[in-house]
């Protein structure tokens, strides 16, 4: 995944999907270059959060509001028998591949669904807010979501190897 950064000018919709690109590149460039162990070694006890985590816990973001809210599939969750988001980040037994190729489908199943959007102002129910939200609210969600998480990524590959940067 290409990291470009995000245009200075442009339309609105094409700002918001550049971001989000970028944050879902800066996500894979975070675990670049590091073996399965590293990827799944935790943070700072008690934590368990992980890279690997991280990764797995996107792909349930991206399928749970591009695929199940803004398309209205009813697909189960990838790593979670009973609805639960935070098993995601169980990464103790996941690998790169698992994690990664979950990830990248939903990413493609994402970008498939935002372009087919007519509109930003395309809405869909939300059941866990109990209102509508747009296509627009979603990416910026999405964006939000990525960027806290991608600070999170900063310091666990700065634990592993001392790499920094954003």
């Amino acid at each position: 995944m290409e990291r470009i950064g995000p245009p200075l000018t442009g339309n609105e919709r094409k700002t918001l999907r550049a971001f989000l690109d970028y944050h879902r590149a800066t996500l894979a460039w975070k675990c670049e270059g590091l073996t399965d162990e590293e990827l799944r070694r935790p943070s700072m006890p008690p934590s368990t959060l992980s890279l690997l985590g991280l990764v797995r816990h996107m792909a349930e973001v991206e399928r749970h509001w591009f695929r199940r809210t803004l398309n209205g599939e009813e697909i189960p969750h990838l790593w979670s028998d009973t609805h639960d988001f935070q098993a995601a980040y169980d990464a103790s037994g996941a690998t790169r591949e698992e994690a990664f190729t979950a990830w990248e489908t939903e990413v493609a199943h994402a970008r498939r669904i935002e372009a087919a959007a007519e509109s930003l102002d395309v809405t869909a129910y939300v059941t866990g807010w109990k209102e509508e939200a747009s296509l627009r609210l979603v990416m910026l969600h999405l964006i939000h979501e990525y960027a806290r998480h991608n600070g999170h990524a900063d310091f666990l590959r700065e634990a592993i190897d001392g790499a920094t940067g954003a």
